[in-house]
């Protein structure tokens, strides 16, 4: 079963467009002080599923396609195609392997492959846009301070999450919001190890990327039954790895 979030229009079809990226911003150089390593709290033993840049989840959901995402119209346009492989006309989800560096075997993406959502859409939600700047921790950051009447910046886009299961740890970034709910802040930002708001699919709070679930060791491609415990980072917090080989830095487009 998959589980696939994100504000998009449902496509049947999708095409291979490249889309280029630039350098890394100056990181946020804030930190939530509530918990230990990394500085912000961990969330632990939350269920992740995978999802992938071209997939078509659901046709009748406006949400349901991940040609674009709550936070990049042109989603597929900009990451470079289908984050997989096409197979009649279909984005399907593949295998990725370390030796590949855990990269699509079709095309070169353009954008960051380790990407994640979490259920807090800090632009087309309006509440969770009207709190962003008093609920997100580094919103008062220099890099963030002052922009939380503008649409066109999110604060959680581009942010860093650190993620692990048993022995393994992997590093992401935030490109869409889900899965299922889009400002739940107990959980996403809480410092008592909240559980999602969202009781579909096993209760999951976060979608990966293939990539991601390819590093972490999921159990299954596009399952609904791996778990993981999760923080936010800064940027000088990422170790080196294939999460830095591209790195996305695009804003709300």
């Amino acid at each position: 079963m998959r589980v696939r979030w994100g504000f998009a229009a449902a496509l049947s079809s999708v095409a291979l467009i490249a889309a280029g990226c630039s350098s890394p911003p100056a990181p946020p150089d804030g930190g939530n002080s509530s918990s230990g390593e990394g500085g912000y709290p961990w969330h632990t033993n939350i269920v992740a599923t995978t999802f992938w840049v071209g997939e078509l989840f659901d046709p009748k959901a406006d949400d349901g396609s991940q040609v674009m995402s709550t936070y990049d119209s042109g989603w597929m346009q900009n990451y470079g195609g289908c984050d997989g492989v096409m197979k009649s006309g279909t984005c399907e989800t593949e295998q990725r392997t370390e030796a590949n560096r855990y990269m699509p075997t079709g095309m070169t993406p353009k954008e960051n492959p380790f990407y994640l959502d979490l259920p807090y859409d800090d632009v087309n939600d309006s509440k969770a846009f009207a709190e962003r700047a008093s609920v997100i921790p580094w919103a008062k950051d220099s890099a963030y301070a002052g922009r939380e009447q503008d649409k066109s910046f999110s604060y959680m886009k581009n942010q860093w999450v650190r993620i692990r299961k048993g022995n393994q740890e992997c590093y992401g970034q935030i490109q869409d919001a889900g899965p299922g709910q889009y400002h739940d802040k107990e959980y996403v930002f809480g410092s008592n190890d909240a559980r999602p708001a969202n009781k579909e699919f096993n209760g999951a709070g976060m979608d990966v990327s293939p990539a991601l679930n390819a590093c972490l060791g999921f159990e299954d491609i596009n399952g609904e039954s791996d778990t993981v415990d999760w923080q936010f980072v800064t940027r000088d917090q990422v170790p080196e790895g294939p999460w830095l080989d591209i790195v996305t830095t695009s804003q709300v487009r």
